[in-house]
Parts: C-alpha cells; sequence; structure tokens
C-alpha cells in the first residue's frame, strides 16, 4: 500500500461547489477523488478538466448515506492508493417546505444525506490518516441555514447546524494529531441548488449585493488545506458576503 499526502477526497464534486473546490485543488497541486453519486457524465467531465489542467484525479461512486457501501468503497480505496491527506465534505441536498407540510421522507432523507454522511465518509478514513502520523486536513460544509435557521429549512437547518457540532467536537479530538478540522459555511452560491430561490427577495439582504461564486467558496477550501492554516482549526468560517 502506497502513501500520497497530497490526495484529497471530495464528496459530490461532479457540480456546483463540489466541482469548483476539486478544480481549484487541483490546480494547487492535489491529487483528487472525486466522488459523485448518480452524475457519472459530469463526474467525467470535472475529471477530464482537471486532467487538461495536468492534474491527476480518479472517481469513487456511492451514495453518502449509505454507511456500509462508504465504508467498503472508501477502504478499498485506501487499501489501494494509501490515506488520504485531507476529505472535503460538500455533498448535500435540499428537501423544503414549511415545517406541517414536511414529509417523513423529506426530514429523513436531508438528515440522512447531509448529516449521517459525516459519520459514514469520515468513519473510515480518520484512523488511516493518524497512522500516516503527518498532517491532514478535514474541511465540512455547512449552510448560513445552519447558523441562523431559514424559513422552509427546518430539516436543512437542523442537518447543517448538526455539521458544525460535529466539525467542532472533532476538531478537539483530532488537533494533538495536527489534524486541522474546520467548517465552511456558504450563503447564496450561484449553483443549481439556488435556481427555485426567490432571489428577488434575498439580494436585498446581503451586504455585499449579490450572489457568491463557487470559486469563491472553493478558494476558501483551497487556502484551509494548505501549511499555511496548519494552526486553524475547530473554526466555521461563512462565505456569504456578509449576510452572516
Amino acid at each position: 500500500m502506497q502513501n500520497n499526502e497530497k490526495t484529497i477526497l471530495v464528496t459530490g464534486a461532479s457540480k456546483g461547489i463540489g466541482q469548483a473546490i476539486a478544480l481549484a485543488a487541483a490546480q494547487a497541486g492535489y491529487t483528487l477523488v472525486i466522488h459523485y453519486n448518480r452524475d457519472r457524465d459530469s463526474a467525467l467531465q470535472t475529471q477530464r478538466d482537471i486532467e487538461t489542467l495536468g492534474g491527476e484525479a480518479r472517481l469513487l461512486s456511492f451514495d453518502v448515506s449509505d454507511r456500509a457501501t462508504c465504508h467498503h468503497i472508501l477502504e478499498a480505496d485506501i487499501q489501494e492508493y494509501g490515506a488520504y491527506y485531507g476529505a472535503i465534505l460538500n455533498a448535500g441536498i435540499t428537501r423544503d417546505n414549511a415545517f406541517p407540510a414536511l414529509e417523513d421522507d423529506d426530514w429523513d432523507k436531508v438528515i440522512h444525506t447531509n448529516l449521517d454522511s459525516f459519520y459514514n465518509v469520515l468513519k473510515p478514513i480518520i484512523m488511516p490518516m493518524i497512522r500516516t502520523r503527518k498532517p491532514g486536513r478535514i474541511i465540512t460544509l455547512s449552510s448560513v441555514s445552519g447558523l441562523v435557521g431559514n424559513r422552509g429549512q427546518v430539516n436543512y437547518s437542523a442537518s447543517k447546524a448538526g455539521i458544525i457540532g460535529a466539525t467542532k467536537a472533532l476538531a478537539l479530538e483530532l488537533a494533538s494529531r495536527h489534524i486541522t478540522v474546520n467548517c465552511i459555511a456558504p450563503g447564496v452560491i450561484e449553483t443549481q441548488m439556488v435556481k427555485d430561490i426567490p432571489l428577488d427577495h434575498i439580494i436585498p439582504l446581503i451586504p455585499m449585493g449579490r450572489m457568491g461564486q463557487p470559486a469563491e467558496v472553493a478558494a476558501t477550501a483551497v487556502f484551509l488545506l494548505s501549511e499555511a492554516a496548519g494552526y486553524i482549526t475547530r473554526q466555521v468560517i461563512s462565505v456569504s458576503g456578509g449576510l452572516v
């Protein structure tokens, strides 16, 4: 089993913020493990774009809410290629509705995908990282909804607030191992996820008066991956144009 200290796993890297993070990390010199669930074509495009930049990337496909499959595939990848230097947990979904109108599946699917994935993805990769006795990086993606709550997103806000608590607790456990654990909380970012949001009502609430770009979230992630960020851990950084 070989070890590549510059390998980064990015979940949900086939589109949007995850894709932007993967491309930015590749430009910074990291080898990428591109995770996707169903959209293989977009994941392959991310891989091609990275290779065009002169980087290296491989694909992994699994449902982050499926614990057994997560463990099986990640353990096999680590056995073949070695422990990761870091992981960026970006995969997530929304199922928005007023709380009285939420269906059981709306609650369960969002919690299982957004929050349970913290455990499902990180559990099989943390001990291999620790055993390298080298620094490492864990970055989670929450949301301004996890910081302040959002109307129509009780399920999503709960999942993203849980990510913040889990991130802060894990950071305490791993600090002595020189593995940093930080969280990025994006605001309104121009991706497919916001296509149904009434932006005319939201943009005026953002002090900078515009949506953010996936590349702006990616730049924050790449900094947190760097050696320069080695003394930053247990933090939540809001990339929201001043919204929070």
